[in-house]
């Protein structure tokens, strides 16, 4: 699962960086001005989404039973949302037109022969990694182990009245407790 939300975050991440669409926008006395948007330009979704299921695989590791499979639907849910942003991505023009008013410094502008690259479907595939890493942990996290419990804040025992032994305070040191009060 931290493999596979990893490597998903890794490509969405990586992709939203890279051109997604280039194009050429009319400039004055016909001049062409090329124009390129990233990824990240055109949407943030899937900026957004990765990192969102970055931090649900930390949880992962901090919570336990159906909590891990609410993180789990997180994941999925983030997953879905970093494939949206990168269909979104690749179907925008606006963000290309946006992009080639502000090169030709005007409060609009048009891209016109329009190309896509490759890394939207890169940022989708990422999405994708991300839906699966999330479907196992909801599947199948809530059996998983989880931290014991020495990681938790120790809890103060009432004392028995009773003298406590060697062998007791070896019981408690082993319980995790502080067993000289």
């Amino acid at each position: 699962m931290l493999l596979l939300t990893a490597l998903g975050a890794v490509l969405v991440l990586t992709a939203v960086g890279r051109t997604w669409a280039e194009g050429v926008a009319p400039g004055m006395g016909g001049s062409r001005i090329a124009v390129r948007a990233s990824g990240s330009r055109l949407t943030q979704l899937p900026t957004g989404m990765a990192l969102v299921a970055m931090a649900a695989a930390v949880a992962v590791f901090a919570v336990r039973g159906r909590t891990r499979v609410l993180v789990g639907a997180l994941t999925v849910l983030a997953g879905v949302g970093a494939v949206a942003g990168a269909v979104i991505g690749y179907t925008d023009t606006a963000g290309l037109h946006a992009v080639a008013a502000g090169q030709l410094a005007l409060s609009s502008g048009r891209a016109e022969e329009i190309t896509r690259t490759a890394w939207p479907w890169v940022a989708l595939a990422g999405g994708l990694l991300l839906v699966a890493a999330g479907a196992l942990t909801a599947r199948f996290g809530s059996g998983w182990p989880a931290m014991g419990s020495r990681y938790e804040a120790p809890t103060r025992k009432a004392a028995t009245g009773k003298a406590a032994g060697p062998a007791d305070l070896w019981k408690a040191l082993d319980r995790g407790e502080d067993p000289t009060g």
